[in-house]
């Protein structure tokens, strides 16, 4: 009985040692914010992830979403990282934040590469350009390839931008904010011809090309291939089922390629039309026609031979997980390489040397 008494005593004083500590803690709850707050800021700003990679290819997807509001995925942007150089296909809506809450900063990005106008593919164009300029103090504006037409696009985003440039430069100086590195220079290209493909850049290790994809009427519109040291990953854009997208993906380790469902299309657009929505009925009806959907690109990259299939610009938005079953539909029996529905924030690695693939995400890398 003594002994149990013991055993109570001891557990009550534990319980109020617990209760102090987490009392002090509550009330000290302002202080350890800030302690930490100080650290992940010291961490983000001494720190360089890029350089902390092994050799060889990076994905990361800084926006998986589409036109329509998604509360968890940014617009459609993808960085990929060959050695130690950054490159951004497209800048949707977020861009900079999604590359920057994955601690890849807009500073670092050598190009940016659009694949086709669609609003949600430029909209964050004007965030990526800034944060390009400020973030690094760059003395050069940002190079944006894209086909043939960039050039108005970019230039209409630096008129939009001049008098901002004016503000940033007299509040913080010409060193700080170097007046000639503001803003992005277009680097226009001809749509490559059908079963072809246009060279953008090529050295010792790393190859990037564009080839023609399928979104009529959107036209031009490229899909892009980054071959770097023996690994390779395809980057499809917006495109209904296209043979460019699978011939320049046979053998590839990874394609990033769009998908839309056609079942959860055709729910919105059933529940549009009995609102009397007539406008949204029929976008709903119109866009499954230039996109894919996730069992067409499960076939496309079985017969292409691709190691690892990952989908973005997620049509319709998944407000819950497990709709990504009903999002994928049969693509899983499709396609027996590894397959993944994107997150904001995810990270594909394709070390150098190997045939090593590993998935991560860093979205939570600057927090």
């Amino acid at each position: 009985m003594a002994a149990r008494q013991t055993w109570r005593n001891a557990a009550l004083g534990l319980a109020a040692i617990a209760v102090a500590v987490a009392g002090g803690a509550w009330i000290k709850r302002g202080d350890i914010a800030l302690n930490v707050f100080r650290k992940a800021v010291s961490r983000n700003l001494t720190g360089d992830p890029i350089a902390q990679l092994p050799d060889g290819l990076h994905v990361g997807l800084c926006g998986t979403g589409s036109p329509l509001p998604d509360p968890t995925r940014n617009g459609p942007c993808t960085a990929v990282i060959a050695g130690q150089r950054m490159f951004v296909v497209d800048a949707g809506d977020g861009a900079a934040k999604g590359l920057t809450l994955m601690g890849l900063s807009p500073a670092r990005a050598e190009a940016l590469l659009l694949t086709h106008f669609h609003s949600d593919h430029i909209d964050g164009l004007g965030g990526v350009m800034l944060q390009h300029w400020g973030a690094g103090a760059s003395k050069t504006p940002l190079t944006v390839f894209g086909p043939t037409g960039v050039e108005s696009v970019v230039q209409g985003f630096v008129e939009a931008y001049t008098p901002d440039r004016g503000y940033r430069i007299a509040h913080h100086g010409p060193t700080v904010m170097p007046p000639e590195g503001f803003g992005a220079v277009a680097r226009p290209f001809p749509a490559p011809p059908p079963g072809g493909e246009l060279v953008l850049v090529e050295d010792k290790d790393l190859r990037v090309t564009a080839f023609s994809v399928n979104h009529a009427p959107v036209e031009p519109a490229v899909g892009y291939k980054f071959v770097y040291k023996g690994r390779s990953v395809v980057i499809s854009g917006d495109t209904a089922p296209s043979p460019n997208v699978e011939a320049a993906a046979r053998g590839a380790d990874l394609l990033v390629h769009e998908g839309l469902a056609p079942n959860l299309v055709g729910i919105q657009r059933d529940a549009a039309e009995k609102a009397g929505r007539t406008n949204l009925a029929r976008v709903f009806h119109d866009i499954p026609g230039y996109h894919t959907s996730p069992e067409d690109a499960a076939r496309l990259a079985q017969r292409a031979g691709v190691k690892m299939l990952v989908f973005t610009h997620i049509v319709p938005a998944l407000p819950m997980k497990p709709l990504e079953k009903a999002f994928l539909g049969k693509a899983p029996s499709l396609y027996k390489g590894r397959l993944a529905v994107g997150h904001d924030g995810d990270f594909v690695s394709l070390p150098a040397g190997g045939e090593q693939i590993t998935l991560t995400n860093r979205s939570a890398m600057s927090r």
